[in-house]
Protein backbone atom coordinates (compact mmCIF):
# COMPACT_ATOMS: atom_id res chain seq x y z
CA UNK A 1 0.00 0.00 0.00
CA UNK A 2 1.27 3.44 -1.02
CA UNK A 3 1.70 6.26 1.68
CA UNK A 4 -0.77 8.52 0.29
CA UNK A 5 -3.46 5.24 0.14
CA UNK A 6 -3.22 4.59 3.73
CA UNK A 7 -2.72 8.19 4.90
CA UNK A 8 -6.27 9.22 3.25
CA UNK A 9 -7.71 5.95 3.61
CA UNK A 10 -8.12 5.22 -0.42
CA UNK A 11 -8.91 1.88 -1.73
CA UNK A 12 -9.68 2.29 -5.70
CA UNK A 13 -11.36 5.21 -6.55
CA UNK A 14 -13.41 5.16 -3.45
CA UNK A 15 -11.67 6.96 0.34
CA UNK A 16 -13.57 6.36 3.57
CA UNK A 17 -13.53 10.14 4.16
CA UNK A 18 -16.28 11.48 2.56
CA UNK A 19 -13.85 14.80 1.38
CA UNK A 20 -11.64 13.23 -0.26
CA UNK A 21 -14.33 10.23 -1.96
CA UNK A 22 -16.44 13.06 -3.97
CA UNK A 23 -12.69 14.12 -5.44
CA UNK A 24 -12.07 10.60 -6.52
CA UNK A 25 -15.43 9.83 -7.67
CA UNK A 26 -14.99 13.60 -9.68
CA UNK A 27 -11.84 12.31 -11.57
CA UNK A 28 -12.85 8.86 -11.90
CA UNK A 29 -16.14 9.79 -13.97
CA UNK A 30 -14.06 12.38 -15.92
CA UNK A 31 -10.86 10.87 -16.68
CA UNK A 32 -9.86 7.98 -14.51
CA UNK A 33 -6.14 8.51 -15.13
CA UNK A 34 -3.89 6.51 -12.28
CA UNK A 35 -1.82 9.08 -12.57
CA UNK A 36 -3.97 12.05 -11.57
CA UNK A 37 -5.27 10.25 -8.95
CA UNK A 38 -1.93 9.70 -7.29
CA UNK A 39 -0.60 13.37 -8.09
CA UNK A 40 -4.00 14.54 -6.52
CA UNK A 41 -3.83 12.30 -3.20
CA UNK A 42 -0.14 13.02 -3.03
CA UNK A 43 -0.49 16.31 -3.16
CA UNK A 44 -3.54 16.54 -0.71
CA UNK A 45 -1.48 14.52 1.66
CA UNK A 46 1.18 16.68 2.19
CA UNK A 47 -1.05 19.87 2.12
CA UNK A 48 -2.80 17.87 5.45
CA UNK A 49 0.13 16.96 6.88
CA UNK A 50 1.59 20.65 6.23
CA UNK A 51 -1.52 21.80 8.00
CA UNK A 52 -1.88 19.41 10.54
CA UNK A 53 -5.41 18.75 10.08
CA UNK A 54 -6.75 15.79 8.54
CA UNK A 55 -9.24 16.29 4.66
CA UNK A 56 -12.69 16.36 6.35
CA UNK A 57 -11.16 18.92 9.24
CA UNK A 58 -10.09 20.76 6.27
CA UNK A 59 -13.28 22.01 4.37
CA UNK A 60 -14.79 22.25 8.16
CA UNK A 61 -12.81 25.59 8.20
CA UNK A 62 -13.47 29.10 7.19
CA UNK A 63 -12.34 30.08 3.60
CA UNK A 64 -9.83 32.95 5.02
CA UNK A 65 -8.22 30.23 7.16
CA UNK A 66 -8.23 28.00 4.29
CA UNK A 67 -6.77 30.28 1.27
CA UNK A 68 -4.12 31.65 3.79
CA UNK A 69 -3.02 27.98 4.30
CA UNK A 70 -3.15 26.70 0.91
CA UNK A 71 -1.19 30.24 -0.35
CA UNK A 72 1.51 29.65 2.23
CA UNK A 73 1.64 26.03 1.33
CA UNK A 74 2.61 26.92 -2.49
CA UNK A 75 4.48 29.96 -1.52
CA UNK A 76 6.62 27.79 0.69
CA UNK A 77 6.79 25.37 -2.77
CA UNK A 78 7.94 27.46 -4.26
CA UNK A 79 10.76 28.99 -2.12
CA UNK A 80 11.90 25.29 -2.67
CA UNK A 81 12.73 26.09 -5.98
CA UNK A 82 9.77 23.75 -7.41
CA UNK A 83 8.98 24.63 -10.79
CA UNK A 84 6.55 27.25 -11.51
CA UNK A 85 4.49 24.39 -13.36
CA UNK A 86 4.44 22.04 -10.70
CA UNK A 87 3.08 24.87 -7.82
CA UNK A 88 0.41 25.95 -10.16
CA UNK A 89 -0.76 21.96 -11.23
CA UNK A 90 -0.39 22.02 -7.20
CA UNK A 91 -2.80 24.61 -6.38
CA UNK A 92 -5.20 23.43 -8.85
CA UNK A 93 -5.70 20.26 -7.30
CA UNK A 94 -6.26 22.31 -3.75
CA UNK A 95 -8.50 24.72 -5.74
CA UNK A 96 -10.41 21.28 -7.34
CA UNK A 97 -10.61 19.49 -3.34
CA UNK A 98 -12.12 22.52 -1.53
CA UNK A 99 -14.33 23.27 -4.95
CA UNK A 100 -16.11 19.85 -4.88
CA UNK A 101 -16.71 19.83 -0.90
CA UNK A 102 -18.81 23.52 -1.31
CA UNK A 103 -16.14 26.30 -1.28
CA UNK A 104 -17.91 27.71 -4.16
CA UNK A 105 -19.44 31.54 -4.92
CA UNK A 106 -18.35 33.62 -1.53
CA UNK A 107 -16.80 30.83 -0.47
CA UNK A 108 -14.04 29.98 -3.31
CA UNK A 109 -10.56 30.26 -2.48
CA UNK A 110 -8.82 33.64 -2.61
CA UNK A 111 -5.24 32.18 -3.49
CA UNK A 112 -2.58 33.76 -6.25
CA UNK A 113 -1.39 31.49 -8.63
CA UNK A 114 2.39 32.11 -9.97
CA UNK A 115 2.97 33.99 -13.80
CA UNK A 116 4.58 31.15 -15.97
CA UNK A 117 6.33 32.87 -18.90
CA UNK A 118 5.89 32.30 -22.30
CA UNK A 119 7.86 29.28 -23.22
CA UNK A 120 9.10 28.68 -19.55
CA UNK A 121 11.41 25.33 -18.21
CA UNK A 122 12.73 24.84 -15.19
CA UNK A 123 15.40 22.80 -16.49
CA UNK A 124 17.50 23.32 -19.46
CA UNK A 125 17.00 20.94 -22.18
CA UNK A 126 18.77 19.65 -25.11
CA UNK A 127 17.43 17.96 -28.12
CA UNK A 128 20.32 15.81 -29.65
CA UNK A 129 20.60 15.17 -33.40
CA UNK A 130 19.79 12.35 -35.73
CA UNK A 131 23.78 12.11 -35.81
CA UNK A 132 24.10 11.88 -31.87
CA UNK A 133 21.47 9.55 -31.48
CA UNK A 134 22.80 7.27 -33.44
CA UNK A 135 26.40 7.67 -31.68
CA UNK A 136 24.76 7.43 -28.43
CA UNK A 137 23.23 4.16 -29.39
CA UNK A 138 26.16 2.74 -30.73
CA UNK A 139 27.57 4.24 -27.14
CA UNK A 140 24.98 3.30 -24.71
CA UNK A 141 27.07 -0.34 -24.12
CA UNK A 142 24.80 -2.71 -25.10
CA UNK A 143 22.09 -3.93 -27.33
CA UNK A 144 19.47 -4.05 -24.85
CA UNK A 145 20.26 -0.17 -24.27
CA UNK A 146 20.65 0.70 -28.23
CA UNK A 147 17.21 -0.69 -28.68
CA UNK A 148 15.54 1.30 -26.11
CA UNK A 149 17.00 4.35 -27.34
CA UNK A 150 16.39 3.74 -31.25
CA UNK A 151 13.19 2.55 -30.11
CA UNK A 152 12.40 6.00 -28.09
CA UNK A 153 13.40 7.93 -31.12
CA UNK A 154 12.22 5.96 -33.72
CA UNK A 155 8.58 5.70 -32.04
CA UNK A 156 8.09 8.95 -30.13
CA UNK A 157 7.10 6.65 -27.09
CA UNK A 158 7.29 8.58 -23.26
CA UNK A 159 9.44 6.81 -20.57
CA UNK A 160 6.71 5.09 -19.26
CA UNK A 161 5.05 3.59 -22.26
CA UNK A 162 8.03 1.95 -23.68
CA UNK A 163 9.24 0.65 -20.74
CA UNK A 164 5.38 -0.97 -20.34
CA UNK A 165 5.60 -2.39 -23.23
CA UNK A 166 5.12 -6.55 -23.07
CA UNK A 167 7.17 -8.91 -25.39
CA UNK A 168 3.88 -10.56 -26.26
CA UNK A 169 3.24 -6.58 -27.94
CA UNK A 170 5.43 -7.02 -30.56
CA UNK A 171 5.83 -10.73 -30.55
CA UNK A 172 3.89 -11.70 -33.96
CA UNK A 173 5.51 -8.63 -35.93
CA UNK A 174 9.13 -9.24 -34.63
CA UNK A 175 8.75 -13.29 -35.56
CA UNK A 176 7.21 -12.55 -38.89
CA UNK A 177 10.67 -10.69 -39.69
CA UNK A 178 9.14 -7.06 -40.35
CA UNK A 179 11.65 -4.16 -40.58
CA UNK A 180 9.05 -2.09 -39.22
CA UNK A 181 7.39 -3.23 -36.22
CA UNK A 182 4.29 -1.56 -34.38
CA UNK A 183 3.40 -0.75 -30.88
CA UNK A 184 0.34 -0.75 -29.68
CA UNK A 185 -0.04 2.27 -27.06
CA UNK A 186 -3.50 0.90 -24.61
CA UNK A 187 -4.65 1.70 -21.57
CA UNK A 188 -4.07 -1.56 -19.91
CA UNK A 189 -0.54 -0.78 -19.98
CA UNK A 190 -1.09 1.46 -16.82
CA UNK A 191 -1.43 -2.04 -14.37
CA UNK A 192 2.89 -1.65 -14.93
CA UNK A 193 3.05 2.39 -15.02
CA UNK A 194 0.27 4.47 -13.94
CA UNK A 195 1.78 6.94 -16.48
CA UNK A 196 2.10 4.73 -19.26
CA UNK A 197 -1.28 5.24 -21.38
CA UNK A 198 -1.25 9.45 -20.87
CA UNK A 199 -5.29 10.47 -20.97
CA UNK A 200 -6.34 6.73 -21.52
CA UNK A 201 -5.56 7.47 -25.30
CA UNK A 202 -5.43 4.46 -27.24
CA UNK A 203 -3.02 4.88 -30.36
CA UNK A 204 0.05 2.62 -32.06
CA UNK A 205 3.07 3.67 -33.58
CA UNK A 206 6.03 1.88 -34.79
CA UNK A 207 10.25 1.76 -34.39
CA UNK A 208 12.20 1.67 -37.10
CA UNK A 209 14.68 -0.91 -38.70
CA UNK A 210 17.26 0.31 -36.22
CA UNK A 211 15.61 -0.39 -33.69
CA UNK A 212 14.28 -3.43 -34.47
CA UNK A 213 17.58 -4.65 -35.32
CA UNK A 214 18.75 -3.67 -32.10
CA UNK A 215 15.91 -5.51 -30.16
CA UNK A 216 16.61 -8.92 -31.70
CA UNK A 217 19.96 -8.34 -30.44
CA UNK A 218 18.47 -8.17 -27.09
CA UNK A 219 15.93 -11.14 -27.27
CA UNK A 220 18.32 -13.53 -28.22
CA UNK A 221 20.75 -12.60 -25.67
CA UNK A 222 17.84 -12.06 -23.31
CA UNK A 223 17.20 -15.92 -24.57
CA UNK A 224 20.23 -17.44 -23.94
CA UNK A 225 20.43 -16.06 -20.29
CA UNK A 226 17.12 -16.95 -19.43
CA UNK A 227 15.21 -19.40 -21.63
CA UNK A 228 12.76 -18.41 -23.73
CA UNK A 229 10.07 -14.85 -23.33
CA UNK A 230 6.88 -15.29 -22.05
CA UNK A 231 4.33 -13.06 -23.84
CA UNK A 232 3.69 -11.22 -20.25
CA UNK A 233 7.33 -10.19 -19.77
CA UNK A 234 8.42 -6.64 -19.91
CA UNK A 235 9.80 -6.24 -23.40
CA UNK A 236 12.82 -4.26 -21.48
CA UNK A 237 13.73 -6.39 -18.48
CA UNK A 238 15.42 -5.00 -15.57
CA UNK A 239 19.22 -6.28 -15.14
CA UNK A 240 19.49 -4.24 -11.54
CA UNK A 241 22.23 -6.67 -9.34
CA UNK A 242 19.79 -5.92 -6.58
CA UNK A 243 17.17 -8.46 -8.00
CA UNK A 244 17.32 -12.22 -8.46
CA UNK A 245 17.49 -13.52 -11.95
CA UNK A 246 13.78 -14.96 -11.75
CA UNK A 247 12.54 -11.38 -10.91
CA UNK A 248 14.82 -9.33 -13.43
CA UNK A 249 13.16 -11.25 -16.62
CA UNK A 250 9.39 -10.05 -14.74
CA UNK A 251 10.47 -6.60 -13.52
CA UNK A 252 10.67 -3.83 -16.14
CA UNK A 253 13.29 -0.94 -16.32
CA UNK A 254 12.73 1.45 -14.00
CA UNK A 255 12.02 5.16 -14.98
CA UNK A 256 15.21 6.26 -13.28
CA UNK A 257 17.42 3.46 -14.74
CA UNK A 258 15.91 4.48 -18.22
CA UNK A 259 17.08 8.13 -17.81
CA UNK A 260 20.35 7.27 -16.06
CA UNK A 261 21.67 5.13 -19.30
CA UNK A 262 20.09 7.76 -21.45
CA UNK A 263 22.84 10.53 -19.88
CA UNK A 264 25.55 7.81 -19.55
CA UNK A 265 25.07 7.22 -23.49
CA UNK A 266 25.22 10.65 -24.28
CA UNK A 267 27.93 11.44 -22.18
CA UNK A 268 29.45 8.40 -23.70
CA UNK A 269 28.93 9.79 -27.49
CA UNK A 270 31.24 13.11 -26.21
CA UNK A 271 27.74 15.23 -26.41
CA UNK A 272 28.75 18.38 -24.52
CA UNK A 273 25.44 18.93 -22.87
CA UNK A 274 24.87 15.60 -22.51
CA UNK A 275 23.35 16.43 -19.05
CA UNK A 276 20.41 18.28 -20.39
CA UNK A 277 19.53 15.17 -22.52
CA UNK A 278 15.70 12.92 -20.94
CA UNK A 279 14.00 10.29 -22.35
CA UNK A 280 11.65 12.87 -23.21
CA UNK A 281 13.96 14.74 -25.24
CA UNK A 282 14.15 11.71 -28.14
CA UNK A 283 10.69 11.71 -28.00
CA UNK A 284 10.76 15.63 -29.52
CA UNK A 285 13.74 14.60 -31.65
CA UNK A 286 10.67 11.52 -32.94
CA UNK A 287 8.43 15.00 -33.70
CA UNK A 288 10.99 16.90 -35.13
CA UNK A 289 11.96 13.42 -37.81
CA UNK A 290 8.13 13.70 -38.44
CA UNK A 291 8.28 17.04 -39.58
CA UNK A 292 11.19 17.57 -41.30
CA UNK A 293 10.05 14.49 -43.27
CA UNK A 294 6.93 16.00 -44.25
CA UNK A 295 4.57 13.25 -42.74
CA UNK A 296 1.12 14.64 -42.67
CA UNK A 297 -0.13 17.10 -39.57
CA UNK A 298 -2.80 14.59 -38.84
CA UNK A 299 -0.62 11.66 -38.59
CA UNK A 300 1.82 13.35 -37.11
CA UNK A 301 -0.36 13.78 -34.11
CA UNK A 302 -1.92 10.40 -34.25
CA UNK A 303 1.79 8.93 -33.91
CA UNK A 304 2.24 11.38 -30.98
CA UNK A 305 -0.51 10.14 -29.24
CA UNK A 306 -2.02 13.01 -29.24
CA UNK A 307 -5.99 14.18 -29.87
CA UNK A 308 -6.74 16.05 -32.98
CA UNK A 309 -8.74 19.27 -32.62
CA UNK A 310 -12.28 20.02 -32.81
CA UNK A 311 -13.98 17.00 -34.93
CA UNK A 312 -10.19 16.07 -36.81
CA UNK A 313 -9.90 12.91 -34.10
CA UNK A 314 -13.94 12.05 -34.80
CA UNK A 315 -12.93 11.67 -38.66
CA UNK A 316 -9.24 10.31 -38.73
CA UNK A 317 -9.43 6.84 -40.10
CA UNK A 318 -6.40 5.05 -37.91
CA UNK A 319 -8.04 1.42 -38.93
CA UNK A 320 -5.07 1.91 -42.19
CA UNK A 321 -2.84 0.06 -40.31
CA UNK A 322 -0.45 -0.55 -42.95
CA UNK A 323 -1.13 2.56 -45.62
CA UNK A 324 -0.01 4.46 -42.44
CA UNK A 325 3.16 1.92 -42.04
CA UNK A 326 4.13 2.70 -46.07
CA UNK A 327 4.10 6.12 -44.86
CA UNK A 328 6.20 5.72 -41.56
CA UNK A 329 8.52 3.97 -43.73
CA UNK A 330 9.76 6.88 -45.96
CA UNK A 331 10.96 8.58 -42.85
CA UNK A 332 14.91 8.71 -42.74
CA UNK A 333 15.80 8.78 -39.27
CA UNK A 334 19.42 8.81 -39.32
CA UNK A 335 20.82 10.52 -42.53
CA UNK A 336 22.31 8.41 -44.83
CA UNK A 337 26.13 8.79 -44.45
CA UNK A 338 25.43 7.70 -41.24
CA UNK A 339 24.88 3.74 -42.37
CA UNK A 340 27.94 4.35 -44.30
CA UNK A 341 29.66 5.28 -41.04
CA UNK A 342 28.17 2.61 -39.14
CA UNK A 343 29.29 -0.06 -41.76
CA UNK A 344 32.71 1.66 -41.20
CA UNK A 345 32.58 1.59 -37.31
CA UNK A 346 31.63 -2.11 -37.39
CA UNK A 347 34.40 -3.11 -39.41
CA UNK A 348 36.70 -1.25 -36.89
CA UNK A 349 35.41 -2.83 -34.36
CA UNK A 350 35.14 -6.86 -36.11
CA UNK A 351 39.43 -5.73 -37.17
CA UNK A 352 40.48 -4.79 -33.39
CA UNK A 353 38.77 -8.06 -32.05
CA UNK A 354 40.08 -10.15 -34.84
CA UNK A 355 43.83 -8.92 -33.66
CA UNK A 356 43.19 -9.97 -30.13
CA UNK A 357 42.81 -6.77 -28.22
CA UNK A 358 41.88 -6.63 -24.99
CA UNK A 359 38.26 -6.53 -23.43
CA UNK A 360 39.61 -3.21 -21.81
CA UNK A 361 41.18 -1.67 -25.08
CA UNK A 362 37.67 -3.02 -27.23
CA UNK A 363 36.05 -0.95 -24.93
CA UNK A 364 38.23 2.11 -25.54
CA UNK A 365 37.77 1.97 -28.99
CA UNK A 366 34.03 1.50 -29.07
CA UNK A 367 34.43 4.98 -26.69
CA UNK A 368 36.13 6.46 -29.15
CA UNK A 369 33.82 5.87 -32.23
CA UNK A 370 30.93 6.76 -30.70
CA UNK A 371 32.44 10.25 -29.71
CA UNK A 372 32.71 10.90 -33.20
CA UNK A 373 30.23 11.16 -36.78
CA UNK A 374 33.20 10.03 -38.53
CA UNK A 375 35.31 7.22 -38.38
CA UNK A 376 38.27 9.40 -39.65
CA UNK A 377 38.12 11.58 -36.61
CA UNK A 378 37.66 8.90 -34.80
CA UNK A 379 41.00 6.76 -35.75
CA UNK A 380 43.09 9.92 -34.86
CA UNK A 381 42.33 9.02 -30.79
CA UNK A 382 42.15 5.01 -32.11
CA UNK A 383 45.55 5.29 -33.13
CA UNK A 384 46.87 6.78 -29.86
CA UNK A 385 45.82 2.90 -28.44
CA UNK A 386 48.36 1.29 -31.06
CA UNK A 387 46.25 -0.08 -33.06
CA UNK A 388 48.26 -1.14 -35.69
CA UNK A 389 51.20 -2.09 -33.59
CA UNK A 390 49.66 -4.17 -31.38
CA UNK A 391 51.03 -7.32 -30.90
CA UNK A 392 48.97 -10.04 -32.61
CA UNK A 393 48.20 -13.27 -31.13
CA UNK A 394 48.16 -16.53 -32.53
CA UNK A 395 45.02 -18.61 -31.33
CA UNK A 396 44.36 -22.07 -30.33
CA UNK A 397 45.21 -23.30 -34.03
CA UNK A 398 48.52 -21.39 -34.41
CA UNK A 399 47.48 -18.93 -36.97
CA UNK A 400 49.33 -15.96 -37.37
CA UNK A 401 48.53 -12.66 -38.62
CA UNK A 402 50.08 -9.69 -39.84
CA UNK A 403 49.24 -6.41 -41.07
CA UNK A 404 51.37 -4.88 -44.00
CA UNK A 405 50.97 -2.16 -46.39
CA UNK A 406 49.28 -2.73 -50.00
CA UNK A 407 53.17 -3.00 -51.58
CA UNK A 408 53.98 -6.15 -49.26
CA UNK A 409 51.11 -7.82 -50.20
CA UNK A 410 51.57 -9.48 -53.38
CA UNK A 411 54.61 -11.18 -51.45
CA UNK A 412 52.80 -12.37 -48.84
CA UNK A 413 49.59 -13.62 -50.82
CA UNK A 414 52.21 -16.02 -53.31
CA UNK A 415 53.67 -17.21 -49.70
CA UNK A 416 49.72 -18.48 -48.78
CA UNK A 417 48.77 -15.93 -46.68
CA UNK A 418 45.05 -14.56 -47.06
CA UNK A 419 43.16 -10.85 -46.74
CA UNK A 420 41.22 -10.24 -43.52
CA UNK A 421 40.21 -7.14 -44.02
CA UNK A 422 40.98 -3.42 -45.00
CA UNK A 423 42.20 -1.26 -41.96
CA UNK A 424 40.68 2.49 -42.27
CA UNK A 425 44.92 3.58 -42.38
CA UNK A 426 44.49 1.69 -45.60
CA UNK A 427 46.91 -1.04 -44.25
CA UNK A 428 46.13 -4.96 -44.61
CA UNK A 429 44.94 -7.21 -42.09
CA UNK A 430 46.37 -11.00 -43.37
CA UNK A 431 46.17 -14.30 -42.36
CA UNK A 432 48.17 -17.04 -42.66
CA UNK A 433 46.69 -20.57 -44.28
CA UNK A 434 47.24 -23.50 -42.67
Amino acid sequence: MLLWEEFLRVEGWRSSYPSVDVVLRHYGRRVRSEKTRANFCGNLMRFCKYCGLGPDELIEREVDEVSRLCQDFTDDMKDKDYSIRYVNVCQTYLRTFFKLNGFMGDRALRVERYYQPTRYRKKPEYIPEPEEIYRMGYASGSSKNRAMIYAIYSSGLRNSTVRSIRYGDVRKELENGLDVVKIQVYPKMKEVDPKACKGNIPYYTFIDAEAVKALNGYLEERRQRFGEISDGEPLFCSDSNNLPPEKQRSTPVSSTGLQGMIKMATKRAGIERWRDVTPHCLRKAFETALRNNRVDPKDQEFLMGHILPGSQDAYYDSTKIERLRRKYMQIEFFPQRVGVEELRKKQVLDMVKVLGFSEDRIKRVEEALAKYAVVDDAMKEIRKLSLESYKLKENSNNDPKKVVDEGELENYLTEGWDVQTVLPSGRILIKKVM
